[in-house]
């Protein structure tokens, strides 16, 4: 007799640690899974992935620190399988740089932000309304030139893009098509600087005109429908490398816009995770959270005005991730739930 009631207390004893086991590995399904993980090589990214990262590590895997790649090596090395994902795919912006047959090897996953890789021309909102202005062409109008025109060459000067960047050669596309040389400087100085300079003269009531993107802090201290606006290109006219996207250059529901909807001139892109279809078949809790995760665009523009004022260190990115999680808990418990669920 005492020897049954051993082995059933044992044979309980079993069941009862078995089921703990199966609740822990259910609690962190990525345990003994190592992740490598990429990171675009411009900062206002940084963020997501910080928070994806964070999140990985919660659910239990080894996540390595993340390599920083230009986009096309990236695309190679996801659908080759040397990464295994980043948060900074931005389509149909990449969609050039994507390899041969890489939607085979490789997929897009969730939304870290529907239509939030915005990009185009903001001016002043007190000079939209002085002005009537609504699109490029009204800088041909001498009284316009006159107002924006810092320099005393007679054109109206525009805080563009560096040499070398993407936007530059859009840019200099419109200034040509819409027959802007004689009207328009684009001022192709450090834009970091140019947004300072153009800041502080908004802060001193002068007018300013000035190119950006989204997410960026310049549209976090100078917020589209109460200090700008963003304004239209007189028709939409893409180059080559922006007719996949043509029919995304014109948007509704832009807050700050002066038309609804508003001639960007630019292609407006989702923000998504890209990932190995290996990996995300292995990992269903991983690509479940990749699934679930979004962002609101004002909390990254929020974050990278705190990067662009100095919080820009490694250290400083993971506070500022540990720092959402804290004040967006319940939502971020039921990702990580989600994911849990999902592996089971």
């Amino acid at each position: 007799m005492f020897k049954k009631l051993l082995l059933t207390a044992f044979c309980i004893s079993i069941i009862i640690c078995g089921a703990g086991l199966i609740q822990a590995d259910q609690h962190m399904p990525g345990k003994g899974v190592t992740v490598k993980p990429a990171r675009a090589t411009w900062n206002t990214g940084f963020f997501q992935e910080a928070l994806v990262r964070q999140a990985l590590g919660e659910l239990g895997y080894d996540v390595q620190d993340p390599k920083d790649l230009q986009n096309p090596i990236f695309y190679k090395s996801v659908a080759l399988g040397d990464v295994d994902y980043w948060t900074n795919g931005w389509f149909p912006n990449h969609d050039g740089q994507l390899p041969k047959g890489f939607y085979d090897k490789a997929e897009k996953v969730g939304y870290v932000v529907k239509a939030g890789g915005l990009q185009g021309y903001l001016v002043s909102k007190a000079d939209v309304e002085k002005f009537n202005i609504k699109s490029l062409d009204d800088f041909k109008r001498d009284e316009v030139k006159k107002a924006f025109d810092k320099t005393g060459d007679g054109k109206a000067d525009l805080t563009a893009c560096p040499p070398g960047w993407g936007c530059e050669t859009v840019i200099a596309h419109h200034m040509k098509v819409y027959d802007l040389k004689d009207h328009i400087n684009p001022v192709k100085a450090s834009y970091e600087a140019g947004m300072a300079s153009a800041l502080a003269g908004y802060k001193a009531g002068e007018p300013i005109f000035f190119y950006t993107w989204a997410p960026n802090w310049t549209i976090f201290k100078l917020k589209p429908g109460k200090d700008v606006m963003w304004i239209n290109v007189p028709e939409t006219m893409p180059k080559d490398s922006q007719m996949a996207g043509k029919d995304r250059m014109e948007v509704s529901g832009i807050e700050g816009g002066v038309s609804d909807p508003v001639k960007l001139g630019f292609v407006v892109s989702d923000i998504q995770i890209v990932a190995n279809k290996k990996f995300l078949e292995k990992n269903p809790a991983a690509k479940k959270f990749f699934e679930e995760f979004t962002l609101p665009l004002a909390d990254i523009n929020e974050q990278n005005t705190r990067m662009n004022e100095g919080e820009k260190s490694q250290k400083d990115i993971e506070r500022h991730a540990d720092e959402w999680i804290a004040a967006n808990k319940a939502t971020w418990d039921g990702w990580l739930e989600a994911a849990r669920s999902a592996a089971m």
